[in-house]
């Protein structure tokens, strides 16, 4: 998962950023109500955590600026701002949840793992195909209950082809999902690891396939089905 964070006190954001990049989601952070305006309309990000208190546009500007212009994101806001009509101002203009600092991360984590859930418009806090099973609370992949080794970039990978699995995911769109402004990702890069989880999954009764000119799909192999 991308998520696109919005603080502009450095110390907040870069915590907040480390804490998700532990959980195994990929981060960009920016400090510039401005910047955060364009940024959000890329269509990049699964998910935003939007600060009020920013330079030049406040949040709120940056918020409904994404709406007005078709950006559908969930979106979390941060403040320090606990009045009642501050929240009410906030949820009207399109956010999705609102956390009042300070926070415990925690919280912050489970209310993101909620957001995303609904955007998906899925309950279940796992993802599963053939044998497999991807627990995304504690950002784990099992095969027949027994945990499956894969570095950070390699879950995101997985996750994001079984959440869509039987169907085609496009090379550009995992370039954006798995990329950060801070590392050279490209679709070189998605060919390796695709190379890399396919020679893991062969024997774990899972396919990734390509679809030439398009992308990738992730699909249970013939035969593979959830153990007895």
């Amino acid at each position: 998962m991308r998520i696109l964070l919005v603080e502009d006190d450095r110390a907040l954001g870069l915590g907040v950023q480390h804490a998700l990049e532990r959980e195994g989601w990929r981060v960009d952070l920016l400090a510039d109500g401005e910047q955060a305006m364009s940024e959000g309309l890329l269509g990049h990000h699964d998910l935003a955590i939007l600060d009020l208190g920013l330079p030049r546009r406040n949040g709120l500007d940056v918020l409904r600026h994404w709406r007005s212009h078709g950006a559908h994101m969930p979106v979390m806001l941060l403040t320090a701002r606990d009045e009642l009509n501050d929240r009410v101002q906030g949820l009207d203009a399109g956010a999705d949840d609102y956390l009042v600092k300070p926070f415990d991360v925690p919280e912050l984590l489970a209310r993101l793992r909620a957001l995303k859930r609904r955007a998906a418009g899925r309950l279940a806090e796992t993802l599963s195909l053939g044998e497999l099973e991807l627990d995304l609370t504690h950002r784990e992949l099992r095969h027949r209950g027994e945990r499956v080794s894969l570095s950070p970039r390699e879950l995101a990978l997985t996750e994001l082809l079984m959440d869509k699995a039987g169907r085609v995911v496009p090379k550009d769109s995992i370039v954006a999902r798995l990329s950060s402004w801070e590392s050279d990702f490209s679709e070189n890069s998605v060919e390796v690891y695709v190379h890399r989880l396919r020679k893991r999954f062969a024997e774990l009764g899972v396919v990734i396939k390509t679809v030439r000119g398009f992308g990738y799909v992730m699909e249970a192999a013939e035969g593979s089905g959830p153990a007895p």
